[in-house]
C-alpha cells in the first residue's frame, strides 16, 4: 500500500464522483466547488435518474456522466459511482453540497502522514437557507466534534478501539467528505438494506479492519440542509430511522444500552430537520 514509506498520494490517484438524484438546483454549485480545487484530479458524474437537464451539465462542465439501470438505491447508486471513479482515491460527492478550496490538498495530507491509511474525512459546516452554519451556530456540530476529539492525535488513527467507542455512541463522521483508499476497502462499500444509517453502518464495518482513520479538524466542505435532499427525506418521511440507528446502537452495546442511547440520538437528528 501506498503511505509514509511509498510513494504518495496526489491528485492523479484521486476522483469525485458526484452522486446525482434529480434535478438539483444545487449541482452547479456542488461542480464549480470541485473545479475550484487548489489541487484536482478527475471528476465524474453518477446517477440512476437520467434528465435532459444532468446531461446538459455535464456537457456544459465537460465531464464523463455515468448511468446505473434499474431502480434509484442508495447504496447502488453509491457503490456504482464508487466503482465508476476506478482510482485509488475515490470522496463520492454529494449533488448539493459545497467543497472548500484546500479539501482535496489537506486530504491527499493526511492520508499520506498514515502508512497504511483506510479513510479520510474532514469536518465540515451546515448551509440552511443559504448560510453556512459552524460549530458555533449549532449543538449537533460541536457533539460530533467533541465525539472525534480523540482522533485529532495521530497516534489514534490506527486504533481500531477509539474509532470503535467513537462510533459506538452515533456517526460524526460526514459522509460526503470521506476519502476512501480503494485497495485497502473491502467490495462493497455499502451493504444495502439499511437507508438513513447505510454511511454509519459502512464506517462500523471498516473501522473492524486494520488500518488508519484519518482526520482533518477542519471545516472543509458545507453539508447542504434543505426540504429536496435526500438526508432531509429520509429522516423526514422514514419511519425506519429510529429503528436502523437502533440496529447499529446494538452492534456495540446490550439491548438496555442501546435502546437509552438511541432515544438520545434520534432528538440530535432534530437539527437536520428543515
Amino acid at each position: 500500500m501506498k503511505g509514509r514509506e511509498a510513494m504518495a498520494y496526489t491528485k492523479n490517484d484521486h476522483t469525485f464522483a458526484v452522486c446525482i438524484y434529480g434535478d438539483s438546483p444545487y449541482l452547479e454549485e456542488c461542480l464549480r466547488s470541485l473545479a475550484a480545487q487548489k489541487t484536482l484530479g478527475s471528476v465524474i458524474l453518477c446517477t440512476a435518474t437520467p434528465s435532459e437537464k444532468i446531461q446538459k451539465t455535464a456537457e456544459h462542465f465537460h465531464l464523463p456522466l455515468y448511468v446505473r439501470d434499474g431502480q434509484p438505491g442508495i447504496a447502488e447508486d453509491w457503490n456504482f459511482a464508487y466503482d465508476k471513479a476506478g482510482t485509488p482515491l475515490i470522496t463520492l460527492a454529494h449533488q448539493d453540497d459545497i467543497y472548500e478550496p484546500d479539501f482535496l490538498e489537506k486530504t491527499l495530507e493526511a492520508l499520506n502522514k498514515d502508512k497504511s491509511p483506510l479513510i479520510a474525512f474532514t469536518d465540515y459546516y451546515e448551509i440552511k437557507k443559504g448560510e453556512k452554519k459552524g460549530r458555533k451556530d449549532s449543538r449537533l456540530l460541536r457533539v460530533k466534534a467533541f465525539m472525534l476529539f480523540p482522533l485529532r492525535l495521530r497516534a489514534f488513527w490506527d486504533s481500531r478501539f477509539v474509532r470503535r467507542r467513537i462510533l459506538s455512541l452515533g456517526s460524526p463522521i460526514c459522509c460526503p467528505s470521506v476519502t476512501y483508499v480503494r485497495e485497502a476497502l473491502p467490495r462493497p462499500v455499502f451493504d444495502a438494506g439499511l437507508l438513513a444509517s447505510l454511511d454509519w453502518q459502512a464506517f462500523e464495518k471498516l473501522s473492524r479492519l486494520e488500518g488508519g482513520f484519518c482526520y482533518v479538524p477542519s471545516p472543509l466542505m458545507g453539508h447542504r440542509i434543505h426540504p429536496g435532499s435526500a438526508t432531509t427525506k429520509v429522516i423526514a418521511g422514514s419511519r425506519s430511522r429510529s429503528s436502523e440507528d437502533l440496529i447499529m446502537f446494538r452492534k456495540f452495546w446490550p439491548e438496555g444500552i442501546a435502546r437509552f442511547l438511541n432515544r438520545f440520538y434520534a432528538a440530535g437528528q432534530d437539527e437536520n430537520r428543515v
